[in-house]
């Protein structure tokens, strides 16, 4: 079973009384009913409800860690700092890793991925043998058709739900408020979803960030990041079907089967 680093990905340790209550009123996931080594997917959103921070939620016995993208970090801590008011929180980085394991077994130490069991595991720690790089596991993502909000996503420009966040366990539509709440819950409500990032294909090189997906020569989509032969885009939903072009080069939009007829 591969095993890699994730030097993009970095760790906070939120501790104290406060912990919990404190993130689980801000987070898009249920923070409260997190038991000691379970680990959970979810968001820090725009009060407008649009994706500032993607998280994997560690449960603690004393508290919480959560693991953000590494050039993310320092904004986390900043803005989580402006919450606490007078919570009894403290907010503190942490110099671990983040290692990510997939394939046939499970090695011991990691924890199901909570967005898709054929992501694999995940574990945090100081060390880790490795005989994987983070591109071969960006390349089993991709494969996957699942996109990385921290690569896939415009910061404050995207809501969760196209970015898939409501098929990969990264919204409780039951837990109560939650920073954003309004706008995404309304969305899932009404069924007023217009746009989902979704993996297609091509030949040759990964087009440039921001390239168009043309249905004809109506624009149907827009490009986020990928590689030879594949990348996720940001497709409209009423646009997938038809003769799809991406800089000049035929294109198809490939379904995987965690998403659902849409």
């Amino acid at each position: 079973m591969p095993i890699a680093c994730l030097d993009s990905r970095a760790l906070i340790r939120i501790s104290g009384p406060d912990a919990r209550s404190f993130l689980h009123n801000l987070l898009t996931q249920d923070v409260e009913t997190l038991q000691p080594g379970e680990l959970r997917f979810g968001a820090l959103l725009s009060p407008p409800g649009r994706l500032l921070f993607d998280l994997f939620i560690w449960g603690e016995e004393d508290g919480v860690i959560l693991d953000v993208a590494a050039d993310r970090r320092d904004a986390l801590v900043q803005r989580l700092s402006m919450y606490q008011l007078r919570s009894s929180v403290e907010v503190m980085p942490m110099p671990d890793a983040v290692f990510v394991a997939w394939g046939a077994d499970k090695p011991a130490g990691f924890i199901d991925d909570p967005r898709l069991p054929a992501l694999g595991g995940r574990r945090w720690g100081d060390q880790s043998e490795t005989d994987a790089t983070e591109a071969d596991w960006q390349a089993h993502r991709l494969a996957l058709g699942v996109p990385d909000p921290a690569a896939d996503t415009l910061q404050d420009k995207t809501y969760p739900i196209e970015a898939d966040f409501d098929l990969l366990n990264g919204i409780d539509f039951h837990k109560g408020c939650f920073i954003g709440q309004e706008t995404t819950s309304r969305m899932k409500r009404r069924g007023t979803i217009k746009n989902r990032m979704m993996a297609i294909t091509f030949d040759g090189p990964a087009p440039e960030r921001g390239a168009e997906v043309l249905n004809g020569e109506l624009r149907a989509g827009e490009v986020m990041t990928g590689a030879e032969g594949r990348a996720i885009a940001l497709m409209r939903l009423d646009r997938m079907n038809g003769e799809l072009t991406v800089e000049g080069r035929p294109a198809r939009v490939e379904k995987p089967a965690w998403i659902p007829d849409l």
